[in-house]
């Protein structure tokens, strides 16, 4: 969806709220007469009541961000949702701030996620917001508290119910957009690192795509502990900035070969390598390991190659999905991992003990997410566009803040100035033909003069001749 598209779609859903709600009748009070019975006025009573009740249930209403169908970022529009959501035991209303958007949410879109519910849905597994409401059985939250969540799905709108136990307190300084961009990706890289990698000082890994949301956590995770040795991946354009965060060896994938670059540097291999590309690059990740290394492998970012689901490239990633036999892992004294955060929803326990250490470590300093930008709803085709190309370095963050009339007025403006930029250069285009024919011409005339000469020597020639006859 882009971002001129999305204001519309979401005046439509107004009007078609509008259409819907039940016109109210004006007030009639019944005739005060003495001989009127009891009956006759509670049933002239009631359909007042009803009538007040009506706007009171309509009269809520937040917008919502729905995953439409499977294809491009059109698939993803905005909508006005009516009706306060309700609260069961144990859970909380969150007026959500921020959320965040992950590589998971582009392939829900192409289809390829199979922890979102099918279409029409509402994607979105992180935010931060106030809690402005509490179901029973709450006691560990209240009203007002600032918290970051964490859910399979349903967080990019503007209001969200979810377990209180997916919740987690927003520490003092942090902001809205730091509290989206902190759940998924660091929770993913702490648990790789410590749980699967048990990282230890003096070893060395490899980080596929350093300057991506879970690229940065890793690297700064990898700096809390002493010596550790980090290559990176990412284009060129990224190297300063990832170097400055914390890589120590950053390597162009697009031009160079990463395999080739880490054995000049470290012949033996590595110690641990963090895979999320899935396919052949999976293989050459189990070969790049170190006697005690370990692989982990979190993701399938080969199979997403344009807007849509992109079939060969699907197929491709399949026939070259990395298998091995156990006696190979046994021979090689090497060990394979998978992490899916996705799957582990269901453990509480492990998912909070992984966030109280982040956020201790937060605390001291030591790690901070990094927002690359921030996009108002109604430009998430914008944000996913730029996340899918690789244009960012951190983390990409929706606003639920509605967008300025200003800035929806400029997104036509955009397409006037395109507009107007090709008329401008239809008009060069065409006084540089001009000028090129002003020019023809002007050589034709030089052309044309040495032949009046030559013509006119003849008439004088011709002249003398005629005098004699």
């Amino acid at each position: 969806m882009s971002g001129e598209d999305a204001p519309a779609q979401q005046q439509n859903a107004v009007d078609q709220k509008q259409d819907t709600k039940p016109t109210e009748e004006p007030k009639t009070e019944p005739p005060k007469t003495e001989s009127a019975p009891a009956g006759a006025a509670e049933a002239a009573a009631t359909p007042t009541a009803t009538t007040d009740k009506v706007p009171e249930e309509e009269a809520f209403t937040y917008r919502a961000l729905v995953l439409t169908g499977y294809g491009g970022y059109d698939k993803v529009k905005l909508q006005v949702k009516k009706g306060k959501p309700t609260l069961k035991a144990g859970e909380v209303l969150v007026r959500v701030k921020a959320c965040g958007l992950n590589f998971a949410d582009l392939m829900a879109r192409q289809g390829l996620y199979d922890r979102l519910p099918s279409p029409p849905v509402t994607p979105g597994m992180e935010c931060s917001g106030v809690v402005e409401a509490v179901g029973e059985e709450v006691t560990d939250r209240k009203v007002g508290d600032k918290v970051m969540v964490l859910n399979r799905f349903g967080l990019w709108q503007e209001v969200a119910v979810v377990q209180a136990s997916h919740t987690f307190l927003i520490p003092e300084g942090m902001s809205f957009e730091e509290a989206a961009a902190l759940p998924v990706n660091y929770i993913t890289a702490y648990m790789m690192l410590f749980d699967f990698g048990n990282l230890r000082p003096n070893q060395s890994i490899l980080i596929h795509a350093a300057a991506g949301g879970v690229g940065i956590a890793a690297t700064q995770l990898c700096k809390t502990v002493k010596d550790v040795t980090v290559f990176g991946t990412a284009s060129a354009s990224k190297h300063e900035t990832i170097s400055q965060g914390g890589v120590t060896h950053p390597i162009d994938y697009r031009t160079k070969d990463y395999v080739e670059e880490v054995r000049k540097i470290s012949p033996k291999g590595l110690d641990i390598i963090l895979d999320p590309l899935g396919g052949s690059d999976t293989h050459k990740a189990y070969n790049l390991l170190k006697p005690m290394g370990k692989l982990i492998t979190y993701g399938a970012a080969n199979m997403l190659a344009g807007q849509k689901k992109n079939l060969l490239a699907v197929a491709k990633n399949w026939y070259h999905q990395f298998s091995i036999h156990t006696l190979s892992l046994i021979q090689g004294n090497k060990s394979v991992c998978g992490f899916h955060l996705g799957y582990l929803d269901g453990e509480t326990e492990l998912i909070t003990q992984a966030m109280d250490n982040i956020l201790d470590l937060y605390k001291q300093g030591k790690i901070k997410p990094c927002i690359d930008s921030t996009w108002h709803l109604e430009q998430v085709g914008d944000a996913m566009r730029k996340m899918q190309e690789r244009n960012n370095i951190g983390k990409v963050i929706l606003t639920t803040e509605p967008m300025p009339e200003e800035e929806k007025k400029e997104e036509p403006k955009k397409e006037d100035k395109k507009d107007d930029k090709k008329k401008d250069d239809k008009k060069k285009d065409d006084k540089k033909k001009d000028d090129a024919k002003k020019e023809e011409k002007k050589d034709d005339k030089k052309k044309e003069e040495p032949k009046k000469e030559e013509e006119k020597k003849e008439e004088k020639k011709e002249e003398p001749k005629k005098e004699e006859k």
